[in-house]
C-alpha cells in the first residue's frame, strides 16, 4: 500500500524510463519544481518546540549545540514508548527529515540562482555541491551514525518515503541517501540502506519512480562499490534475490552491470 501512495504522480506528467542509459536526471525540466505537500510538515516540530531550534541551527551552526543533543530529543519518554512500540518519536522523526530537507532544497535553489547570476556574467557553467547545504546534510549525517539500529531504520524510511515522482524533493532526498551510503564508515549503515530500499523493491509493483532511479544508481555507479559489499555476498539465497532485483527494476542495463561485477 505504501508504494502505491507513493507511486503516485501528476496526471500531466509522463515518466522517463529509470533504466533509460546515461539518463541525466539534472535535466528533467520536472526535476526543478517542488511537489505540493498538503500535510503540516511543520506541525510535529512545533509540538516539540523544535522548529525555532532547527531554524537557528540552519542559518548559524557555528558554535550550535543543537546536534549534541539531537538523537535523545527524538526519543520518547518510557511511558510512551510502551504504547508507541518503539524508542522513537516517528512523527517527529518525519517531521525533521523534510523540514530540513525543504531548506535545503529552497537555500540550493537560491544558491544556484546566483551562481547561475554569476556564470552567465563570467560566460561559466554553474558549479554545485554538497558544500553548499552541508549544514542540513550534517543533521542527516549526524543521526545515521548517532543513531542505534532502529533509530536508523525509521531515519532512513523517512528519508525513502521522499523518493516520488520526478521533483526537486525526490532529487535531493536521492542525493541524500546515496550520500549516506558513500560516506557510510560502517557497513552497517549501508546494508541498512540497502535493506530500505530493498523493501520496497521486491513487493509487487508499482515501485516509486525516484525509488527505482537511486537503486539503479546505487547498483550501477561504481563509486558506491556496490557488489563489492560483503552483505550482498554473505549466501547464495541473498545474491540471487539482489540480482533479481537489479535486473527487474533495471532492465538489461543494470543486469549487465551485475554480471560485469561478477554476479552469476
Amino acid at each position: 500500500m505504501r508504494n502505491v501512495i507513493l507511486s503516485a504522480f501528476p496526471r500531466n506528467m509522463r515518466l522517463p524510463d529509470p533504466s533509460t542509459p546515461n539518463l541525466k536526471i539534472d535535466l528533467l525540466a520536472e526535476i526543478s519544481v517542488a511537489p505540493r505537500i498538503m500535510s503540516d510538515v511543520e506541525g510535529a516540530l512545533k509540538a516539540k518546540q523544535m522548529k525555532t531550534q532547527v531554524d537557528e541551527y540552519l542559518k548559524r551552526p557555528e558554535g550550535s549545540s543543537f546536534l549534541t543533543d539531537l538523537k535523545q530529543k527524538l526519543v520518547l519518554p518510557p511511558n510512551e514508548a510502551n504504547v508507541a512500540g518503539t524508542r522513537y518519536n516517528v512523527p517527529l522523526i518525519n517531521s525533521l527529515v523534510v523540514y530540513v530537507g525543504i531548506q535545503a532544497v529552497q537555500q540550493l535553489q537560491h544558491n544556484k540562482a546566483n551562481a547561475s547570476a554569476s556564470a552567465q556574467q563570467m560566460n561559466q557553467s554553474p558549479q554545485v555541491d554538497v558544500f553548499q547545504i552541508e549544514t542540513a546534510t550534517e543533521v542527516y549525517r549526524n543521526l545515521i551514525v548517532n543513531m542505534d539500529t532502529e533509530g536508523r531504520y525509521l531515519l532512513l524510511n523517512a528519508i525513502a518515503n521522499q523518493l516520488r515522482y520526478p521533483n526537486n524533493h525526490t532529487h535531493y532526498f536521492s542525493f541524500i541517501i546515496l550520500y549516506l551510503f558513500a560516506e557510510a564508515t560502517q557497513d552497517i549503515v549501508q546494508e541498512q540502506i540497502t535493506r530500505v530500499l530493498l523493501e520496497r523493491l521486491i513487493v509487487n509493483r508499482p515501485h516509486p519512480w525516484g525509488l527505482l532511479i537511486t537503486f539503479i544508481e546505487l547498483i550501477k555507479n561504481p563509486r558506491y562499490s556496490f557488489w563489492a559489499r560483503s552483505f550482498t555476498r554473505c549466501a547464495p539465497e541473498i545474491e540471487r534475490l539482489f540480482e533479481s532485483v537489479a535486473r527487474s527494476c533495471g532492465g538489461k542495463a543494470a543486469e549487465e552491470g551485475v554480471l560485469a561485477d561478477g554476479g552469476h
